[in-house]
């Protein structure tokens, strides 16, 4: 299966926070499921520690791909397709980083592990 971390979803797991559900979990570490992470989380988290939301022990860039590879994460890009159906997305939800989370799973029929429930307003499945 493959399977679209949502940002804090990313953040959750390499951090060990117990509001992580264990089916998520469970998902995350099957060696069965590819798991993927959007280019626009990487752009979230690092705007998130600069305005000091996060704190890591580690430089960004070191921290990201270290956590990449350990847990054999695949980085997703953003492509014309992903962004064109953002446009058509209704506005159900406005952040940015999460609108073009829901177009790549509609263009690209991945599921999203997310606990954002707004999610469920639009045509993916969302697993928590």
């Amino acid at each position: 299966m493959i399977l679209l971390l949502d940002t804090h979803t990313f953040i959750w797991y390499v951090t060990d926070n117990s509001r992580l559900s264990n089916q998520v979990l469970e998902l995350i570490n099957d060696e069965n499921n590819e798991i993927l992470l959007n280019i626009a989380s990487l752009w979230e988290i690092a705007i998130k520690q600069n305005l000091g939301k996060l704190s890591f022990n580690q430089p960004f860039e070191i921290f990201i791909t270290q956590q990449l590879n350990l847990n054999n994460f695949r980085l997703l890009d953003i492509k014309i397709s992903h962004v064109a159906f953002v446009a058509a997305l209704p506005l159900h939800h406005r952040d940015p980083f999460d609108r073009i989370l829901i177009a790549q799973s509609i263009v690209e029929n991945i599921l999203i592990l997310s606990a954002d429930k707004i999610f469920d307003a639009y045509p993916i499945e969302r697993l928590w």
